[in-house]
């Protein structure tokens, strides 16, 4: 049996970005933060002495982009940021009050809503395989 990647692609794309506006627009429904600064919020929380650069590694963007997104979250006093004892030229981004608190609220409602567009669709074994097919795919090809 023959694949089309093609389709492959399209429909790859299409869902996340579907899964992405949909989860994004019920975080703003229910006034928590927007899933793109959910996840910097989740990077800086899992990163210990976290710098901008751990963040666009870990998110697949622009050291410029996030910059940009460390700096609003800071403007919001959900970050803040020290000076890197160990580089005087990088900084150390972590969570204030507000941000933990921020990142809790949030995360509540994105577990539910990603068990919702995957629980109602995938078995069990069949959501690890998907899983285990993205994870490989992103690290082949960031080896490759």
């Amino acid at each position: 049996m023959s694949v089309d990647l093609r389709q492959v692609f399209d429909d790859l794309v299409r869902f996340e970005t579907d899964l992405w506006n949909g989860v994004d627009a019920r975080l703003r429904q229910a006034g928590a933060v927007p899933l793109g600064s959910l996840n910097v919020l989740q990077v800086v929380a899992r990163t210990p002495g976290c710098r901008v650069n751990d963040i666009a590694d870990a998110l697949s963007i622009t050291i410029g982009g996030a910059s940009q997104a460390v700096d609003r979250l800071v403007t919001r006093e959900l970050l803040a940021r020290r000076p890197n004892p160990a580089d005087r030229r990088s900084s150390i981004v972590e969570l204030t009050g507000s941000g933990s608190a921020a990142l809790e609220a949030a995360e509540e409602i994105f577990d539910a809503e990603l068990a919702e567009w995957f629980g109602g669709a995938l078995t069990g074994s069949a959501l690890r395989g998907f899983a285990r097919s993205l994870s490989t795919l992103r690290t082949w090809r960031k080896h490759a």
